[in-house]
């Protein structure tokens, strides 16, 4: 008797087998999510060099000056590559990849900013400045080739031009 139920034996072999049954249910359950992780990493394919190249194009060596670091061989720069590459093999994508050396290095690992106004204002600039330039440079050019040009002209005759007295001077002092 089982609280207070008196259970026949084939009820009781049916309520074991149900038991046994949910307890192997649970078990295959609990190995088959168990097992989905490294399913997964099965499945992928590995980070190639090209992907992380891509993204490392992006960034910047913060040991050499104006070098990207997908061409710098120091040791930092290797190590970053291998930290890009380690990223992208847990499933995040290049702009979080990116993101995430901005948040821990600034923006300075940045060839360009990110805020989108000033990466308009930092493409844009170098640009309005030629055009500038070049108004400028028409305008000034214009300018010069409609001036007219000062011509010697003769002093009516009876006065004396500031320079004819300065020339008669320098030759008088000259003779002496």
């Amino acid at each position: 008797m089982e609280n207070g139920v008196q259970l026949n034996a084939p009820t009781k072999t049916r309520f074991y087998a149900s038991i046994g049954l949910w307890l192997t249910a649970a078990l295959l359950g609990v190995l088959l999510v168990a097992a989905l992780p490294s399913i997964a990493q099965e499945s992928t394919q590995p980070v190639t060099f090209d992907q992380v190249n891509e993204i490392a194009r992006q960034l910047y060596c913060p040991v050499c000056p104006n070098e990207t670091l997908d061409t710098c061989q120091t040791q930092a720069c290797i190590q970053w590559r291998d930290e890009i590459r380690d990223q992208v093999s847990q499933g995040e994508t290049p702009q979080q990849v990116i993101d995430s050396f901005v948040r821990r290095y600034g923006d300075r690992v940045l060839g360009t900013p990110q805020d989108p106004a000033l990466r308009a204002l930092s493409l844009i600039t170098p640009f309005l400045i030629a055009g500038l330039a070049l108004v400028v440079g028409v305008f000034t050019f214009l300018r010069w080739r409609g001036r007219p040009r000062l011509e010697q002209t003769a002093a009516p005759s009876g006065t004396t031009n500031a320079n004819d007295n300065y020339r008669q001077q320098l030759e008088r002092d000259l003779r002496e």
